[in-house]
């Protein structure tokens, strides 16, 4: 029986099909190509970063003095009064970057609500932000958390120092952070001088001030 002739309409549409299906599948690998060198650019930028991170806190265990990472952080707790007089005004805006704090000697304590040994050194934190009263900035970093529950956590514990929060957890990475609580003291020039990991104890507190404070 012989083969019924295929109408050259047919054959046209036929054609058109398959050449709609190889473009999508062009396109399709484009997008994929595309993701790839983005994912790729990702985890190289990520490694960078992390490789920074890390390299800050063996050079402050070296005794290198690295420059602290920056950051700019919107204010959830304004609490001044033990601050130095001539930091104050650098919360008016209500947020508040490192590099405003130059000339004073700081100590950044990293934490959250749910942290419990953040609870245990909540007063000893207090008790130095008082003692050091006019003379250093004690600054809180909350992150990975809630500001309403941040906030109970800082009334709770008559906090008498500025907390800001880090809602996009930046500076968890910047500062080379494995968990919550840890603390950094930089010496007035901005640089870090001394690290503090977990929970802190009245005397390691008073040591990292300490280096904070020395004369130049």
């Amino acid at each position: 029986m012989a083969t019924p002739e295929v109408e050259p309409e047919a054959r046209q549409n036929g054609r058109g099909a398959d050449q709609r299906q190889a473009g999508i599948l062009v396109r399709l690998l484009q997008v994929g190509a595309v993701g790839l060198v983005v994912a790729l650019l990702g985890l190289l930028l990520w490694k960078v970063v992390a490789s920074e991170a890390s390299d800050l806190q063996s050079r402050i265990r070296a005794g290198e003095k690295p420059a602290a990472p920056a950051f700019e952080l919107p204010v959830i707790w304004d609490k001044r009064e033990t601050w130095p007089a001539q930091a104050r005004a650098a919360l008016d805006d209500g947020k508040l970057s490192l590099r405003e704090l130059r000339g004073h000697p700081v100590v950044i304590n990293f934490w959250a609500s749910w942290c419990k040994p953040c609870e245990e050194e909540a007063p000893i934190l207090a008790a130095s932000a008082r003692a050091h009263a006019g003379r250093v900035v004690f600054l809180g970093i909350d992150i990975q958390d809630f500001t309403s529950d941040a906030r109970k956590f800082l009334e709770r514990f008559k906090a008498n120092y500025v907390s800001v929060r880090d809602s996009s957890n930046r500076s968890y990475g910047d500062y080379g952070l494995t968990g919550v609580p840890e603390t950094f003291y930089l010496d007035a020039r901005g640089r870090a001088v001394a690290q503090s990991l977990g929970g802190l104890s009245r005397e390691e507190l008073e040591r990292g001030v300490a280096a904070a404070t020395v004369p130049e």
